[in-house]
Formats: structure tokens, sequence, C-alpha cells
């Protein structure tokens, strides 16, 4: 006879590794308008390489219920969602339990984000580490990585409203 186990694992922020944010901009499919994109990956680097940091990514997005693969989850319209997104001074600082990450953003994704009051995020499972923070990513590589198949549906997949700092 066998038998799973309901045991929660539990989530060590250290198993993920070095935690990156990636921001670009680009056509929407649906109403062919520029859309503001993030990608928040781990670079596979921590003890146990990349599947480690894939079980750590997945403990996290199943504890703070974020489903892998869809639906896309409107923060807007579920104000208890456990990401938030806050841009600054052309930052996005985007907020989880346990997580914090940022990164710099382009004018093209400002505008983007200006213009729709929210950025379409992506949190995935599948490590990259050919994408080092503070090093260039041609439109391929990220096109190959953010729009494959693995990345996808290994990943959580949320509309996150744009807060700013009150001044």
């Amino acid at each position: 006879m066998t038998s799973t186990s309901n045991e929660q694992r539990t989530f060590r922020v250290t198993d993920l590794g070095t935690l990156a944010v990636l921001a670009w901009s680009g056509e929407h499919p649906e109403d062919e308008q520029d859309m503001a994109f993030l990608l928040a990956y781990s670079l596979g680097d921590a003890e146990g390489g990349p599947e480690a940091t894939a079980e750590a990514m997945r403990t996290l997005l199943r504890n703070e219920q974020l489903p892998l693969g869809g639906p896309v989850l409107d923060g807007a319209r579920t104000p208890s969602l456990p990401v938030s997104l806050l841009v600054e001074a052309e930052q996005a600082v985007v907020n989880m339990p346990h997580v914090k990450a940022q990164c710099v953003v382009p004018p093209e994704w400002l505008a983007a984000v200006e213009q729709r009051g929210h950025a379409y995020f992506m949190i995935t499972t599948v490590a990259w580490p050919e994408g080092k923070p503070g090093s260039p990513v041609s439109e391929e590589a990220l096109r190959d990585f953010a729009g494959s198949e693995d990345t996808m549906l290994n990943a959580a997949h949320c509309l996150l409203p744009v807060r700013r700092l009150r001044g």
C-alpha cells in the first residue's frame, strides 16, 4: 500500500539561491497594447543546485497558495493576494512573504505600467543561471526562457496593481 504525505515542507529562503527579477514590456496579444512584464526566477545556485531551488520555489508558492500554471490571479480583485508591486524611482519592487526582489525598469516599461495600472508578474520554479542580474539578456534568450512551456507551466501568474510611495 502506498500513501502520500500531507506534511507541509519547511521553507528556507536560503534554498532559493539568488532570486532575480527581470522587467520588459511588449505587445499583449489580446489588445495589441504594451504590457509591463516582470519575471522572477532563481539562478539555481543554492546548495543542491537547480533541483533544490525548484523545490524551494514550489514550497514558497504552495505555502502562499499561488498555483502553478494558472489561472492568472488579479491583485485588484484579490486584495489578499500575497504579492504586491511598488514602483518608484525607476525601480520595481516585488514583495512576497519571505521574499523581496527589485530591479531597474526601462522607460517603456514605466509607460506601459502607467497606462495599464498593473504589471503581469510571473514567478517560475525553473532556474535560469544565464539570467544573472546586471548582465544583458538578449530578446531571443528572454523569449526562449520566459516563453517556454516548461517555464510557463511551472510558474505562478499574477496581475499586480501598481502601488507608489505617498509623497
